[in-house]
């Protein structure tokens, strides 16, 4: 199979097959999400045949905070080393991109973890990662 990597965030109609197709729909305001698509430091799609099947972003404020978000790969494309194309492909662009000591985050999916931890991205045992959703 030949995949195809853009480097340019998916469209709200892409972000939001893609969330729904990893079962995603229910977290996500897609009334908004534009704003947040168009505001990415960095973002890629992979096609096959035309079609969307997979994303990754990067957000943050480009000098200090960098966040790895919303990686997403269609179920039926999983495990054919398309998220390693994704991460390859943001990580290069934070090697080219960041100061020394920025912050480099992400939140992950059990399932993620192992292809994360590829890339040296670690739980560290005196921090704790915590959020909250709107409205507050």
């Amino acid at each position: 199979m030949s995949f195809e990597m853009i480097e340019r965030p998916p469209t709200l109609e892409e972000f939001q097959q893609l969330c729904v197709s990893v079962g995603w729909e229910k977290m996500m305001n897609f009334k908004v999400i534009n704003h947040s698509l168009e505001n990415s430091l960095h973002a890629v799609v992979v096609r096959f045949e035309s079609k969307i099947i997979g994303m990754g972003r990067i957000i943050g404020d480009g000098h200090v905070y960098f966040y790895v978000q919303d990686i997403v790969v269609r179920p039926e494309f999983q495990k054919m080393g398309i998220g390693t194309m994704i991460m390859d492909n943001l990580m290069l662009y934070l090697k080219e991109n960041t100061p020394d000591q920025a912050f480099i985050g992400l939140f992950s999916s059990n399932e993620g973890k192992k292809l994360y931890e590829k890339y040296g991205f670690q739980q560290y045992p005196a921090l704790t990662g915590m959020f909250r959703v709107a409205p507050i």
